[in-house]
């Protein structure tokens, strides 16, 4: 059975930091694509970032230079740093594993596996 269990999330002021992390079991995120979505309310879910066997990642273009994705393949464990937060970076965020190993998509429909979310609000 195929676990994603995130953690990590919080308040924090504009301008403060947060690491997510994302432990999986029951699957290999080592040579798959893994990547971070969020929702926040009223909105449709956006890929923040992903990365997948090459570990070259993708960024959306509203975090590039701010948040980094990463892969922990001894621990098994996705994690995302998040610096200089906004307060446009509230939002519920998941990760998410596909059986893919390149060009990983940024489409939530063309991933298997996610996790519950864990939540980030930032205020100004």
């Amino acid at each position: 059975q195929v676990q994603l269990v995130e953690s990590g999330g919080g308040s924090v002021q504009a301008g403060g930091s947060l690491r997510l992390s994302c432990a999986v079991s029951g699957y290999t995120i080592s040579s798959n694509c893994v990547a971070w979505f969020r929702q926040a309310p009223g909105k449709e879910h956006e890929a923040v970032a992903r990365i997948g066997r090459s570990r070259i990642p993708t960024y959306t273009d509203s975090v590039k230079g701010r948040f980094t994705i990463s892969k922990d393949n001894a621990q098994n464990t996705l994690h995302l740093q998040m610096n200089s937060l906004q307060p446009e970076d509230t939002a519920m965020y998941y990760c998410a594993a596909d059986k893919r190993e390149y060009g990983c998509s940024a489409r939530k429909d063309e991933y298997d596996y996610w996790g519950q979310g864990t939540q980030v609000t930032v205020s100004s």
